[in-house]
């Protein structure tokens, strides 16, 4: 994507965000404590338990997810591929025009494309975020509403056993957040809790777990990062692991709810070195250690403590992005990250990495990176 049409993107989200002039959660969700944290340094970055700031807002009376986690069924057989609309600017025009663009559905083996996924009525386009369960059958994926106000919604898919996607279903919160911009996007196990990230106006980031079922929703907020990302559910769907300002990562337990004033327990369970970035981070299957990438480095820390493993060092071309977004299988067996036109496959067992071309029916080759999912 050229820098014009990366910049009117940027520029459609930064102005709808701005139109808003406060948090559109404010004042329909209470804090837990009256009393707003204070904005203060970010904590000590240590590979130790450290508390950090994310009180709760009271909206949805159980965050985590208990039901069985759907069931990995052996290596995947498809991924499921998410970009923005195209931007493009007629002539000498500085104002975009945008072209919708779907979600697509890919052989895992070859990137051949296999649908389009169809998009829930008032949703024009997809937007480049996208989930899975473990099953990989099931999907969550954010869409771009085109309007005046244009907002980013999220829907959940499912797939056949031939890859064919059924009919969406949109996930419609009790109480709207309009949405403008979201760093990350994840779906629980059991695939009945959503969480994702955004970012505060006047500084700091929420993280929300939406119920896919009934829309309520209970948020978390911090004033010590602007940027939350790497959202990965833990199999029990009791905590979330995520990226705090894409140094060190940090595991919410969500069991903690209101054992003390201040909300959620956060604890730091490692911290970037040098000046090399964190962006995603992911469960093992089993739920005891956490696989993420620092720089391109792919590693793997026990979630309790303990010495770090690399897992793979896969080469990325000298223009790709300084950090790894990537996706892990239900297996925990297979890693998948995008760069171009291009899906990335790495096995955490040897590192091997091997790449297919992704083909898509509409505007091929078309926009920036599409961002994978499996």
């Amino acid at each position: 994507m050229s820098s014009r049409t990366s910049a009117a993107l940027a520029g459609l989200a930064l102005a709808v965000l701005a139109a808003g002039c406060a948090d559109p959660a404010a004042g329909r969700v209470s804090l837990v404590s009256a009393t707003q944290p204070p904005a203060s340094p970010s904590p000590s970055l240590s590979s130790g338990p450290v508390k950090h700031p994310f009180p709760m807002a009271t909206s949805l009376a159980d965050p985590m997810a208990v039901g069985a986690p759907l069931r990995a069924t052996g290596p995947p057989r498809f991924f499921v591929s998410a970009r923005t609309p195209l931007a493009r600017f007629p002539g000498k025009s500085k104002t975009a025009v945008f072209t919708p663009v779907p979600p697509a559905v890919h052989n895992a083996e070859t990137g051949a494309f296999i649908a389009d996924i169809p998009l829930p009525p008032g949703i024009a386009s997809s937007w480049h975020l996208v989930a899975a369960a473990r099953d990989n059958r099931t999907f969550a994926i954010a869409g771009w509403t085109e309007s005046a106000n244009p907002s980013i919604r999220f829907f959940l898919v499912r797939l056949d056993e031939n890859g064919r996607p059924e009919q969406p279903v949109a996930v419609t919160p009790t109480d709207p957040d309009d949405l403008t911009l979201v760093h990350d996007l994840a779906l629980s196990a059991d695939g009945t809790r959503l969480a994702y990230s955004t970012p505060l106006i006047g500084g700091g980031a929420k993280i929300s777990v939406l119920d896919v079922a009934t829309g309520r929703r209970r948020d978390w907020k911090t004033m010590t990062h602007a940027v939350v990302s790497g959202l990965s559910w833990s199999p029990d769907g009791r905590s979330l692991a995520c990226v705090l300002g894409g140094r060190a990562i940090a595991l919410l337990d969500l069991a903690r709810l209101g054992t003390a004033p201040d909300g959620a327990a956060s604890r730091i369970i490692k911290a970037a070195t040098g000046a090399l970035p964190m962006e995603s981070v992911a469960y093992t299957a089993d739920g005891s250690a956490l696989i993420y990438a620092l720089g391109h480095t792919v590693e793997r820390i026990p979630v309790a403590g303990g010495p770090v493993r690399v897992l793979a060092r896969p080469e990325l071309p000298s223009d790709a992005s300084l950090s790894l977004r990537f996706s892990v299988d239900g297996t925990g067996a297979y890693l998948l990250y995008a760069h171009r036109w291009r899906a990335y496959r790495a096995g955490l067992a040897d590192g091997a990495v091997t790449s297919v071309p992704i083909t898509v029916d509409e505007r091929p080759g078309e926009g920036d990176s599409p961002r994978v999912a499996w």
